[in-house]
């Protein structure tokens, strides 16, 4: 009964609206923006290696830097991990090679809203002790003003990333673990599940360092290993392209209603990498150092290409390369397969232990969000208590459930949540134009980009909340 009403909340959710939304957004902020994700791709490159200098708006108020460059690969290795390893082999499984061709779209379009979103919460940032808060959650209560929206979108996004998110983690974990070494999965569900507890009840800070230095190793080894593997296949890529391409509009795809399943698995699997324009990456994007909140908008928009056009495309090949059954395997499995095929048993180790520091380290930061939402509600420690208890409970959740449940439910939760976001999008999109002209008005004049958010009527902030 609960895997047909997910199923038919699915179905209804992607089958038309979800699908509609995103690309209409996509598509609006494109054409708003003139390009930006296309035609400033050269200045995206040029904020990551120069340094910038923060405007502060006279507050005495010390804060923690974070610069450009390391806000990139913070938010790059949150975004690089089961989404890039299993979710692309699940779109691949159900959706056929096509669905590579709308993940490519997804983000190449999408990339606006990723602009949109991370320049907002640049926008709306606020101060707190000693660093900058911020996300769809500030820029929907201070821009917006809107009390009830805002604390919806907390709550979505706290059961999206702090509870879905989590079950396709700890599922994806002991499929790889299963699959390399033959782990019981019901063992694998019980340590990962009282690690989690152990570090969110205490040690996080200390993980979350060590995770910050292994994760992008890890995301740069599997890279490495991926370009070697399609180095050694070059002479295929004319024709993965091609299957690719002809499974997206081909005429047996289109008789056989395929092209919708590579369009929707496509997208959903995109959405659930990238994240562009689910209001995930403005949380962390508001925490970085900025002269102008442009900087981090065009920051991020290059981290959506990073994930998807390279990493993702990378596993795409790995596996249409291999030559193994589609149908065989699914999710981190087929992965797993494929890499075998190319380079040997090491293929299923090297997938697992990868999947492993990438996924345990987003239970972590999915666990974040949802902690960041929560005390934007309420500072009661009793819920906090109540919400990390339930984190490790559908973290036991996920190891036992199927693949397809844990997927089907992910993509209800963070759909409702995308809708929401992009609601406040195309309310506040506008500023976020705005900041753009301005952003190019003053590269035009030879001067590096700065802004003060109290400088200027439309963007005066009167909350009383100290911002830009």
């Amino acid at each position: 009964m609960f895997q047909q009403i997910i199923d038919s909340a699915n179905n209804l959710l992607w089958g038309y609206i979800m699908i509609a939304a995103l690309i209409f957004c996509a598509l609006y902020f494109t054409l708003r923006s003139r390009f930006v994700q296309f035609r400033m791709l050269g200045e995206m490159c040029r904020l990551l290696v120069k340094p910038d200098q923060e405007q502060d708006s006279g507050s005495k108020l010390k804060t923690k830097r974070i610069a450009p460059f390391e806000a990139f690969f913070i938010s790059l290795a949150s975004r690089i991990g089961t989404g890039n390893l299993a979710g692309v082999a699940t779109a691949i499984a159900v959706g056929g090679p096509g669905a590579v061709f709308w993940m490519w779209i997804i983000a190449l379009f999408g990339a606006a809203n990723a602009f949109v979103e991370s320049t907002l919460a640049q926008l709306y940032k606020h101060r707190s002790t000693d660093s900058y808060i911020g996300g769809p959650a500030y820029y929907i209560m201070y821009g917006m003003r809107n009390k009830p929206l805002a604390i919806t979108f907390c709550i979505l996004i706290i059961v999206t990333f702090g509870f879905a998110f989590n079950t396709v983690q700890s599922n994806t974990i002991c499929a790889a673990f299963e699959n390399a070494f033959g782990a019981n999965t019901l063992y694998m569900g019980i340590a990962l599940t009282v690690a989690t507890l152990l570090i969110i009840f205490g040690g996080i800070q200390r993980i979350a360092k060590v995770s910050s230095v292994v994760v992008p190793v890890m995301a740069v080894g599997y890279l490495i290993i991926a370009l070697i593997v399609i180095a050694l296949n070059i002479k295929h890529l004319p024709a993965i392209f091609s299957t690719i391409f002809k499974s997206a509009f081909g005429i047996e795809q289109l008789a056989g209603g395929g092209i919708g399943a590579a369009v929707m698995q496509g997208i959903k699997r995109g959405l659930f990498s990238n994240e562009a324009g689910m209001g995930s990456a403005p949380n962390a994007a508001a925490t970085a150092t900025t002269s102008h909140p442009v900087k981090q908008g065009l920051i991020q928009t290059l981290g959506v290409f990073t994930d998807t056009l390279i990493i993702c495309s990378s596993t795409a090949f790995i596996i249409l390369a291999s030559g193994v059954d589609l149908g065989s395997n699914d999710g981190v499995q087929l992965t797993q397969e494929a890499l075998t095929a190319e380079i040997g048993v090491a293929g299923r180790i090297i997938v697992a232990v990868a999947i492993f520091f990438f996924a345990f380290s987003s239970i972590f930061g999915n666990y974040y969000y949802g902690e960041a939402n929560i005390r934007f509600i309420t500072q009661s420690k009793r819920i906090l208590t109540t919400y990390r208890l339930v984190v490790g409970a559908m973290v036991m959740a996920g190891a036992m459930m199927s693949l397809k449940t844990v997927w089907a439910l992910a993509d209800v939760t963070m759909g409702l949540m995308t809708m929401c976001n992009l609601a406040a999008l195309l309310f506040l999109g506008r500023q976020a134009i705005v900041l753009l002209d301005d952003y190019r008005q003053q590269r035009r004049s030879g001067n590096d980009p700065t802004f003060i958010k109290n400088d200027h009527k439309e963007f005066r902030d009167n909350d009383g909340i100290e911002c830009w």
